[in-house]
């Protein structure tokens, strides 16, 4: 795990300061505050890209709709197959969340 190079007071406070906000609205103003539109907007589509990796889209398909590169996708593929799982449970769990609230 490479997070653990990273470790630290200050990561822990950061960590500590998402887990700490309470609804959508509370992220949006934060993210906002904390980072450019562009990191935010590059989280947003890692995320998006391993969606549609989950689901079995082609490169060429994830890049056009996603903008993001066959670099990025290559690294959020390496994610998901040797990775943490995160992307699975964090993707899993908001499938669930969007399924309950149709209900």
């Amino acid at each position: 795990m490479q997070i653990n190079k990273l470790r630290g007071k200050e990561l822990d406070q950061l960590f500590q300061a998402v887990l700490s906000l309470q609804d959508l609205e509370e992220c949006y103003r934060f993210f906002d505050d904390l980072c450019t539109i562009n990191e935010i907007q590059s989280l947003a589509q890692r995320l998006d890209v391993a969606r549609m990796l989950r689901e079995g889209n082609t490169y060429h398909k994830i890049e056009t709709e996603t903008g993001a590169s066959t670099a990025t996708i290559s690294r959020v593929k390496r994610c998901l197959n040797f990775g943490n799982d995160t992307y699975e449970m964090v993707l899993e769990r908001i499938k669930e969340e969007s399924k309950a609230e149709k209900e």
